[in-house]
């Protein structure tokens, strides 16, 4: 089942750089401005020790002609989460669960991911357009080494972040450009992989969280998967927090 879609201050200004995420945002051609919004400044740290235990592992899916568009409009208003996302979230976890069902991904916990960097492709007053792409491209601050920020130099010519000297990370899930180049998803099967269009982005951020093996409804697992995305004890909180909620909302 697969639904609509056709396949399957500031807490830390910014955060270590690892799979993707990076808190501090810019929008895409716009000059730096001060204070800079932080998706994730408003995320309460949940009050539990990494490792000790996994979130909930709620499954996507509903019945019905469209059941992926179905359970997205029902658990939107419960979760504060825009349908479109969550279609996006669900529709991952579904090909996941054909792809790799050892892991045991949850859509909650791509959408804690989701919520903490973009929060759900929002982030600056943008939208989620119904085709998945937000209505102003996500760009993140450029990562030159300055306070706060990992270095690293120009990966991709500019051609997702529209940098040609230093990398930034990109999309509703903040893929830095040379982390998208290994993980590229088109879930949305146009024939592109597009960072900013969230059912790939959520996709790639499936897939790079399950790599390895991992079984992420065990607490080690959920935790080193986490922590391969963003390398940061309150990250990792936040997610947990967020992704507990989610599925306790959902139910």
């Amino acid at each position: 089942m697969r639904g609509a879609l056709v396949r399957v201050g500031l807490v830390l200004l910014v955060i270590a750089v690892a799979g993707g995420g990076v808190w501090l945002l810019k929008a895409a051609t716009e000059p730096e401005q001060s204070p800079i919004e932080v998706p994730a400044a408003s995320v309460p740290v949940a009050n539990v020790r990494p490792g000790a235990v996994a979130p909930p592992q709620p499954q996507a899916g509903a019945v019905g002609e469209d059941p992926l568009r179905t359970w997205a409009a029902r658990v939107s208003p419960a979760t504060d989460v825009p349908a479109r996302a969550l279609m996006a979230y669900g529709n991952a976890e579904l090909v996941l669960r054909s792809e790799q069902a050892s892991c045991r991904l949850s859509w909650a916990t791509l959408a804690g991911i989701g919520r903490v960097e973009s929060n759900h492709g929002r982030y600056g007053g943008a939208r989620l357009n119904d085709d998945g792409r937000p209505s102003k491209p996500i760009i993140g601050v450029p990562l030159d080494g300055s306070a706060g920020v990992k270095a690293i130099s120009d990966t991709d010519g500019g051609r997702f972040d529209g940098d040609a000297e230093r990398d930034r990370a990109v999309g509703p899930m903040q893929f830095i450009p040379s982390t998208w180049k290994k993980w590229t998803a088109d879930a949305n099967l146009d024939g592109v992989g597009d960072p900013q269009q969230i059912d790939d982005a959520a996709l790639a951020a499936g897939r790079y969280l399950c790599a390895g093996g991992r079984d992420l409804a065990t607490p080690d697992d959920w935790w080193a998967a986490v922590f391969s995305y963003n390398n940061s004890v309150p990250y990792g909180q936040k997610v947990f927090g967020l992704a507990d909620g989610y599925a306790k909302a959902a139910v």
